[in-house]
């Protein structure tokens, strides 16, 4: 079994570097995927309230029959629950679901600045209650501008561990990269593939052959040694295996700018842009 590097987070705590993403796998799948994705080595694991699939997630943990606090679990706050007490009722339910009484760390999902007048702040807050607490051992933000950020610096104590925000080869996002690395904040790469656009890319195709990899795990790689975390999804064990692969081989400084180069900037995005989304669930 590969050994997977951490990340040290601003709160003292240490990350694994590579997880299990189990955004879009039906719920009646994920306690499978999750038992899998833990066989082959994972120990980190990603959901959300959003995703509907929290107790099954929870389930394949207790499946696999290793210990709880050998497995590093996320999730995240729903769109519809930022307001205080509907914050902490929601992750109630969180923990009820997952069947654990912590999550390794918990996110504000979406900023929403065109929602609730625009307060994320007061819902930051909660979440700090949730970690001192102990509930929430870490606490962070997801798909945060830099504005958002600047915005929870000025008026609450507490800096976001993470921000969980899209991140590939078509849309390297260097400004809020950027603002995390000056200030702390680990950033964690969600749709690290661009939900497959890039594998076909005829760059990447020449680095993989020149290193004897698939475009997937040089595209992994290359997060890997930017310092992303990153947490690929797969409900085939092949693929859940070739993505935990990535360990035995390194990219050269060249071929990590060539793969920098790819950005398309705004293009790039496969994902909404969090200045305008403002989607809650039904």
């Amino acid at each position: 079994m590969s050994a997977v590097p951490t990340v040290s987070l601003n709160d003292g705590r240490s990350i694994p570097q590579l997880g299990f993403g189990v955004f879009q796998i039906e719920p009646e799948k994920t306690a499978d995927a999750v038992r899998t994705a833990i066989e082959v080595g994972y120990r980190h694991l990603d959901t959300a309230q959003m995703y509907g699939n929290e107790a099954e997630t929870g389930q394949g943990v207790r499946d696999s029959g290793v210990d709880r606090d050998q497995v590093w679990i996320t999730s995240k706050l729903n769109n519809g629950f930022h307001r205080p007490d509907d914050a902490r009722r929601s992750f109630d339910e969180t923990l009820e679901k997952l069947g654990t009484d912590y999550v390794d760390l918990f996110l504000i999902h979406w900023p929403l600045p065109t929602r609730y007048d625009g307060d994320y702040v007061s819902t930051w807050k909660v979440l700090e209650e949730f970690q001192r607490d102990g509930r929430a051992r870490s606490i962070g933000v997801s798909n945060f501008q830099v504005p958002h950020l600047e915005k929870l610096a000025a008026e609450t104590d507490t800096v976001p561990a993470v921000n969980q925000i899209e991140v590939h080869p078509y849309f390297v996002n260097e400004q809020v990269r950027a603002y995390g690395s000056e200030h702390g904040i680990a950033t964690e790469a969600w749709s690290p593939i661009a939900q497959g656009k890039v594998l076909d890319d005829p760059e990447l195709e020449r680095i993989a052959q020149d290193v004897g990899k698939s475009t997937a795990q040089v595209t992994l790689r290359w997060h890997i040694q930017r310092g992303d975390i990153v947490f690929p999804k797969s409900v085939t064990r092949e693929r859940v295996e070739a993505n935990f692969d990535i360990f035995d081989f390194t990219l050269d400084d060249r071929q990590m700018q060539d793969i920098t180069a790819l950005d398309k900037g705004e293009d790039g995005r496969t994902g909404p842009n969090p200045d305008t989304f403002d989607m809650i669930p039904d």
